[in-house]
């Protein structure tokens, strides 16, 4: 760590500050471990100070108490996405198959895949991503993960039919209408494509649970993180291609994911 003077901290604080960085201290710090020299630490609070998210200027993203590899144009993860992993997570385990099989679609930068895999001794994870910038950090988040760069199923090998314990997906699920709306952060240095669910913000949602019986076990499961005003109609959309569905929400994380399964009910249950 680069060692600096209390002034010196108190002025890219102030700096920070007043480029509208609402935790300005623990970003000074933040920035100041990250940089290998002062110069490198100037020009990293330049392009903070110039709207880069904190994530792309210092390389990494904590996730779940994981710190992973991040780079500019890539989807920065977000707290309320925790929820989604921990969620599989506790579905993962329950399936009696070992190694469990994982699908993450929409992976970003392999987060949610490195969450739940961080908790088996062994799993079989895939995870594909449509952005070539994705897939770079996600094959370094996941490196004994299979990553494919395509539009979501459309890579996997044919070998994985019916094989599928979990897919979990943090689809785009913001209306096209509502991009506008975004902070600066995320509309000017995320992708497009990660962010814009089209009209209602479901139409990825979709394609998804259209697609998932092909992959899906008889007892899989598909989980798909959404808005809170979107679940009814995405548990619609997932009832409508045969799942069973649950929704699952959190103050904690101020996040919904819909749970569905391939499991029929027991006769006259």
């Amino acid at each position: 760590m680069i060692a600096l003077s209390g002034e010196a901290f108190a002025q890219i604080v102030a700096k920070l500050r007043t480029a509208g960085c609402v935790f300005a201290d623990e970003e000074a710090r933040l920035l100041i471990a990250s940089a290998a020299s002062r110069s490198e630490l100037v020009a990293m609070l330049d392009r903070r100070t110039g709207g880069i998210p904190l994530e792309h200027v210092v390389g990494w993203v904590e996730f779940c108490g994981m710190r992973l590899r991040i780079e500019p144009g890539v989807f920065v993860p977000r707290r309320r996405s925790e929820l989604l992993a921990h969620t599989a997570t506790e579905l993962a385990r329950e399936n009696g198959r070992r190694p469990c099989v994982l699908l993450d679609l929409c992976c970003g930068n392999g987060a949610i895949g490195a969450t739940i895999g961080s908790a088996f001794d062994s799993l079989e994870l895939y995870a594909v991503d449509v952005e070539s910038a994705a897939v770079r950090c996600a094959r370094e988040n996941l490196p004994q993960a299979h990553v494919y760069i395509g539009n979501l199923y459309e890579p996997l090998p044919a070998q994985l039919e019916r094989r599928v314990d979990v897919i979990v997906a943090n689809a785009p699920y913001v209306p096209s209408n509502e991009i506008e709306l975004l902070p600066a952060e995320a509309r000017l240095h995320e992708p497009l494509v990660a962010l814009d669910g089209g009209h209602d913000g479901l139409d990825v949602t979709r394609k998804i649970a259209a697609g998932a019986s092909r992959w899906l076990t008889a007892d899989g499961h598909l989980l798909i993180e959404t808005g809170a005003h979107q679940a009814p109609k995405t548990v619609e959309i997932f009832a409508s291609n045969g799942f069973q569905t649950d929704v699952v929400s959190s103050e904690e994380f101020g996040a919904t994911v819909v749970v569905g399964s391939t499991k029929k009910p027991a006769y006259g249950s």
